[in-house]
């Protein structure tokens, strides 16, 4: 098992695209954060208030996530590129079945190659984030304390969870499009799961309403889960849909 993990890591991180999903991962968080910690030392520096009035810094690393969404995805879409003619012209998937032919520990390899990636991601991201926010604010940057350590475990958990979500999408669809389409539209543009909670409580049962509570407060959305409660919820369904995308991989024809 650990051979296979060095294997996937080394193939993951061989992928052009991987080096996108970095960039987006580590800087996309920081720069927003930067963007409404200006905004916040304007509102300060009018008078308008006295103090930041949110944990500025966690909420823009819910953003950050669509990084890891992209390694997710493109770590098993990439097995089904057909490789050059000077390949032989088959898919990587054949390939690697080869070499380990063991479809669940494929995955299980694989699985653990993303999560690692997107641990790392995060934890680089948060220091990333945090750093800028109080360089800019200074000493109206919030404090913080012991307590905010369980919010920064719940910004790693979220980040792998939402990571391993998109691989076991990816599994089913087999595609990168509708996978990466989707998940980067609800995070990034207009979160779909969000609105749905006006309409629905129910809503906040979905994977990234439930995990997001595991470092943001999100006080409109009439939801009784607590931090704890909502990584338990997202982790819930991430290992139901990791478990129908294993069975039905390892039953579906190459």
């Amino acid at each position: 098992m650990k051979n296979a993990l060095a294997a996937e890591l080394s193939k993951l991180l061989s992928l052009p695209a991987i080096w996108i999903a970095v960039a987006v991962g580590i800087l996309v968080a920081p720069a927003i954060a930067v963007i409404r910690s200006f905004q916040e030392l304007f509102e300060i520096e009018k008078s308008v208030q006295t103090a930041v009035e949110y944990p500025i810094g966690f909420e823009e690393l819910g953003f950050g996530v669509m990084g890891v969404i992209i390694v997710g995805v493109i770590a098993i879409s990439s097995e089904y590129f057909t490789e050059s003619e000077e390949s032989g012209g088959g898919r990587q998937l054949t390939t690697s079945l080869t070499a380990n032919p063991s479809r669940i520990r494929f995955l299980m390899s694989k699985a653990s190659a993303v999560a690692t990636v997107s641990a790392i991601l995060a934890i680089i991201a948060i220091a990333l984030t945090l750093v800028a926010v109080r360089i800019i604010l200074a000493e109206h940057a919030p404090e913080l304390g012991i307590a905010d350590i369980s919010r920064f475990i719940g910004v790693v958990c979220y980040w792998v969870l939402t990571a391993l979500m998109a691989f076991g999408i990816t599994i089913l669809t087999r595609h990168a499009a509708l996978p990466m389409a989707v998940l980067l539209l609800n995070t990034s543009v207009v979160s779909v799961t969000y609105l749905l909670t006006r309409v629905t409580p129910l809503a906040n049962y979905l994977p990234d309403m439930a995990g997001i509570r595991m470092f943001v407060e999100i006080k409109d959305a009439g939801s009784p889960l607590t931090p704890i409660w909502g990584g338990v919820v997202m982790a819930a369904w991430v290992t139901a849909l990791l478990s129908i995308g294993t069975v039905t991989f390892c039953r579906r024809d190459l």
